[in-house]
């Protein structure tokens, strides 16, 4: 029973925090919801990401992976919503990258630019662990590492459509596609980890 107290104390903190920060409030429309760990399997707690953010962990610590039909790869480990999904960003817009993980350091590195789908995404790519780039999107970006709950801002300066993916867990499957280009919006989400 207190691990269930302290659950919902913990949700009701995040409640605050996202109505402090100006945050939405959570919908099944895909406005940047989050989900966060939970003390309890029976209790699912929900935050949302600000507008222009992109959230990331591993795959199987909540965001989940979904085999996309449209880009015919499957993606993981990145969102702007609530399950990892291929992103969608206007030209020039500023996002801020935040490490969703309570325990795990993640990068988001450039892996290729493609001109439509399939994403096919090497096997093998030379991802950077350091820093480069400074922080406009694009060949050569590499955002370093980034530790538990801690951000970066990007610039995503040039319409494209990109494969990204994490320098530390490429080959777990923290992959993704980003699209550039005037009101680009996010693909469907994955569902949830068992």
């Amino acid at each position: 029973m207190s691990k269930r107290i302290a659950a919902l104390f913990f949700a009701i903190g995040a409640a605050m925090l996202a109505a402090c920060a100006g945050h939405s409030s959570p919908s099944a429309s895909g406005d940047g919801s989050v989900l966060l760990p939970s003390f309890d399997k029976n209790l699912l707690v929900v935050a949302t990401l600000p507008k222009n953010t992109i959230g990331e962990e591993l795959p199987g610590e909540g965001l989940g992976t979904i085999d996309d039909s449209f880009w015919s790869a499957t993606l993981g480990g990145f969102t702007q919503s609530s399950f990892s999904q291929a992103l969608g960003f206007s030209p020039g817009t500023t996002v801020t990258l935040t490490n969703l993980s309570t325990s795990v350091t993640h990068t988001l590195d450039y892996v290729k630019k493609i001109k439509r789908p399939p994403a096919k995404f090497p096997a093998n790519p030379n991802l950077p662990v350091t820093g480069h780039g400074n922080g406009v999107f694009g060949k050569g970006y590499a955002s370093g590492p980034i530790s538990p709950g801690k951000s970066v801002t990007i610039k995503l300066s040039k319409a494209g459509i990109y494969l990204f993916g994490c320098a530390f867990h490429y080959k777990e499957g923290m992959h993704d596609v980003i699209v550039i280009k005037p009101n680009a919006t996010p693909g469907p989400e994955a569902t949830p980890p068992a």
